[in-house]
């Protein structure tokens, strides 16, 4: 294929799909079409509107207008070759996933096919997983098309969910970079994932009292009461663990040193 001809819309927010943009951008393809989360829940897309000004109003999708009649019909005249998803936050129907000729392409914040859904981080830690990052083709499922290419990232005793996926982001970057020429020449490779018992995460699930409460009465492990906290100690105080005294709430978070000897 030649280069020129790559015919992409792109789908995303947050910092990392800023970069990933540009780096598309710089490598001389320009999406044909934007679709960016809602202004009540984006945080980057005026960046990502930015650097598609060579769009017009009609081919930037906010929201889930993307999944309308009218934006269907818009995309499927494109003759796309890819959509790229980067921590786009809405579900892609498979009347999306049909469009592009190659398929849609997604950066998952895991080691798939562990920790598929949301605060992927925080369930690595709670339920002592691999973790890393992962370039997929998405399908039906959530998180559960073929990978790509994948690198998985070391959990230190120190990590928190917030210092965890602080890391975990660099390495989405890195992984998209060593995916994109093979996308770039229909070169890549994709690999079915295996069978694993590891259930996708709902939003929600995190917020579950079986997961933020700690019973002052009940006796647990050192170790497990740690993970938990570290587990829960995100950017959010409301997703971290508590417990309850005398009628009312007490969130806790935690921040853990290696203690370096000379």
């Amino acid at each position: 294929m030649n280069k020129k001809s790559l015919r992409i819309a792109f789908a995303g927010d947050r910092e990392i799909a800023v970069k990933v943009l540009k780096h598309i951008l710089a490598d001389g393809v320009k999406p044909l079409a934007l679709l960016t989360s809602s202004q009540k829940k984006a945080t980057h897309a005026d960046q990502l509107i930015q650097l598609s000004s060579h769009l017009t109003q009609d081919y930037i999708m906010q929201g889930t207008t993307f999944r309308e009649e009218d934006a269907l019909e818009k995309l499927k005249q494109l003759k796309l070759d890819y959509i790229i998803c980067i921590h786009f936050p809405y579900i892609i129907p498979e009347s999306v996933l049909d469009i592009p000729r190659i398929g849609v392409v997604n950066l998952h914040p895991a080691y798939l096919p562990y920790n598929r859904g949301w605060h992927t981080p925080s369930w690595a830690i709670l339920q002592n997983t691999p973790y890393g990052a992962t370039c997929h083709f998405m399908d039906a499922g959530v998180d559960t098309g073929d990978i790509i290419h994948q690198e998985q990232i070391e959990i230190s005793p120190a990590d928190t969910a917030n210092s965890l996926y602080a890391r975990v982001l660099d390495m989405e970057f890195e992984v998209f970079k060593t995916c994109w020429p093979g996308l770039r020449t229909e070169t890549f490779a994709r690999t079915k994932q295996p069978h694993s018992s590891s259930e996708a995460h709902r939003k929600q699930d995190l917020f579950q009292d079986s997961v933020q409460r700690i019973d002052l009465d009940k006796l647990m492990p050192a170790g497990d009461l740690i993970r938990q906290i570290r587990a829960l100690s995100t950017n959010n105080i409301k997703e971290a663990a508590y417990f309850e005294s005398n009628g009312r709430k007490y969130r806790m978070q935690i921040k853990i040193e290696e203690e370096v000897t000379k």
